[in-house]
């Protein structure tokens, strides 16, 4: 992509950033504090990607994605996840009519646009199944029929860092397929004040719809023209490689990964660079872009060694020496 194509490309994402920073105020309206999560769920939703939250109860999760929904104009369902949750109750199943004598088809609520999973680690691995197969093939099988489900589809998962009764951790072949994992910290005592202020009093906050399903099928056709150049390509590579073998790159620390990053990561990597570009009102994708979006991309990607648990080393830990030792183009 030369100069001029680039520059073109900057001229009309500029033109859409004003949308973008209206969305923003209307979910500012209602979520405070939380610019990173908001963004990362407009990365998410320009490039198909799905996305886990993981936080401890009342930050918001719930609120976010609902909040989105209604500034986009999109369909929204939400199913808390439970131990006695069955594939039926979020793919659908064929109800049989008496009268007619024939089955008919009953959707469940993975038929929407976004769709909230609730606590996600809390069902058992068959349900999780079914809604990953959903998340990576856009359809679901109801009897002996395809159903494609709605676009933009976009799930947005939680669950609780705390080890509770009940939980199904996910395994690493299926929390790899989400795009980002984001945790989400609490809010500083100024922010806090601003919630407190804001919802202990009885007044209706209105959210207004300022984009349509249109709007969005047009970022989503922008962020395709946004360009990465190869350096920016051959420093994700990196990246990604270096949690592999890090000792390939003179990083001493290989004892600590047991597992590293799959090939959807330098995948997610380069699309959530250029949908942070995009966002930030550019054509180009920086080195700048990889490392804000790293650790959302990376950080369920890396499986730790014993060893490292036990000097206490999380997944973090090593990104922010990948990110600090190699060199940037």
């Amino acid at each position: 992509m030369n100069h001029a194509e680039i520059t073109k490309t900057t001229d009309l994402i500029k033109e859409q950033t004003t949308n973008l920073d209206l969305l923003r105020q209307e979910v500012m309206k209602v979520m405070v504090g939380q610019e990173k999560v908001i963004d990362r769920l407009l990365v998410a939703l320009v490039t198909g990607g799905h996305i886990l939250l993981e936080g401890v109860p009342g930050l918001a999760k719930t609120t976010a994605v609902k909040t989105l929904a209604q500034t986009l104009g999109l369909q929204f369902q939400r199913i808390s996840f439970t131990p006695d949750l069955l594939p039926a109750d979020l793919i659908g199943t064929l109800v049989y009519d008496l009268k007619s004598g024939s089955f008919s088809v009953k959707k469940g609520p993975v038929f929407t646009n976004l769709l909230l999973a609730d606590e996600i680690n809390r069902a058992p691995a068959k349900v999780q199944s079914a809604l990953l197969e959903a998340m990576q093939e856009h359809q679901v099988t109801i009897g002996d029929k395809t159903y494609r489900l709605p676009e933009p589809f976009l799930v947005m998962a939680t669950q609780n860092p705390i080890e509770q009764q009940g939980t199904y951790p996910l395994p690493e072949a299926q929390i790899d397929r989400f795009m980002l994992k984001c945790k989400i910290s609490y809010p500083s005592k100024d922010d806090e004040r601003r919630i407190m202020n804001r919802f202990t009093k009885r007044q209706q906050i209105e959210v207004n719809q300022v984009m349509s399903a249109e709007k969005i099928s047009t970022l989503c056709e922008l962020m395709d023209q946004v360009y990465c150049d190869e350096k920016v390509c051959d420093y994700i590579l990196d990246l990604v490689l270096a949690t592999r073998k890090p000792s390939n790159f003179g990083i001493k620390i290989d004892h600590q990964i047991e597992y590293g990053a799959s090939p959807r990561a330098s995948l997610y990597l380069n699309l959530a660079a250029r949908a942070n570009a995009m966002l930030h009102g550019r054509g180009y994708a920086t080195p700048q872009d990889v490392k804000e979006t790293a650790y959302d991309v990376l950080r369920h990607r890396i499986i730790l060694t014993y060893e490292a648990e036990a000097e206490e080393v999380e997944s973090e830990d090593i990104i922010t020496r990948l990110l600090n030792d190699i060199p940037v183009p």
